[in-house]
């Protein structure tokens, strides 16, 4: 894919400059990375474990020894990355990146639209069904194994508030009906990246007055959601008892949400 081609032609051409001296590492990231977290950090990280990297990632990062040295070129699922050694203490590593992702033509996007309408269509003529399709289908690496369902992160749940889901979903859910299966459609997902989908209305719950039948899992939440927060203010004041800090002239005398503190 000439736009891949293209990616990695850019990280090579940045690994020339800085291991020739031309340009920091740093600069480049905050030129040209599309990590925008990381980016205007000069693309560090910070102290990391693997757990908390990509697998391929932190493969990589964990395997270099010298902060003058530039990795090979890395794929994620976010796109492609090189990386460069800050600092390794035990087992957390810190280290910067530079993030490119490819472009997908309007010819790739529109091939990838018409050929979601036709695989939609012959689902709508029962050749197959929809969980059918995603676990076969789906490039969603995260759905595809749940037969295209997508599960709530803050519930645990696939239930969704409208404002929960991704703009463009929501917008194509509001006009389905239950069990109707949409157009295709382009939006860019969780990773940063262009793509295309259909998605399918299970269920819909109207407006209503809460029940434990039909919200439990949504009670749930909301009743943890309140003792974790009475658990970490009664924490926070506990530890104000005996524990000392110090504060900036100019912010002495700030309202602060927990007054009461030995300064």
């Amino acid at each position: 894919m000439a736009e891949i081609e293209d990616v990695k032609k850019r990280l090579r051409e940045y690994t020339d400059r800085i291991t020739s001296g031309d340009t920091p590492f740093s600069s480049l990231a905050i030129l040209y990375s599309e990590d925008p977290g990381s980016a205007r950090r000069g693309g560090e990280l910070g102290f990391m474990g693997k757990g908390e990297l990509l697998p391929e990632f932190a493969t990589v990062a964990f395997n270099l020894q010298d902060p003058k040295k530039v990795s090979k070129i890395v794929e994620t699922e976010y796109g492609y990355h090189i990386i460069q050694l800050i600092e390794k203490r035990g087992d957390r590593i810190n280290c910067r990146h530079i993030l490119l992702k490819p472009k997908v033509s309007d010819k790739d996007l529109n091939t990838a639209t018409l050929r979601l309408d036709s695989i939609a269509n012959d689902i709508r003529k029962a050749k197959f069904t929809f969980d059918q399709a995603a676990s076969v289908i789906s490039n969603d690496k995260d759905t595809r194994n749940n037969n295209g369902l997508m599960a709530n992160a803050r519930t645990g749940t696939s239930k969704f508030e409208m404002d929960q889901l991704p703009q463009e979903v929501a917008k194509t859910i509001d006009k389905l009906n239950v069990g109707e299966i949409s157009k295709a459609f382009t939006m860019v997902n969780e990773k940063g990246k262009q793509v295309c989908a259909i998605v399918k209305l299970k269920t819909r719950i109207d407006g209503h007055k809460a029940t434990m039948t039909d919200d439990y899992q949504s009670l749930k939440e909301l009743v943890l959601s309140k003792l974790r927060s009475e658990k970490l203010d009664q924490w926070v004041k506990d530890k104000q008892k005996s524990t000392y800090v110090r504060i900036n002239e100019g912010w002495k005398n700030c309202d602060f949400k927990y007054p009461g503190w030995i300064k």
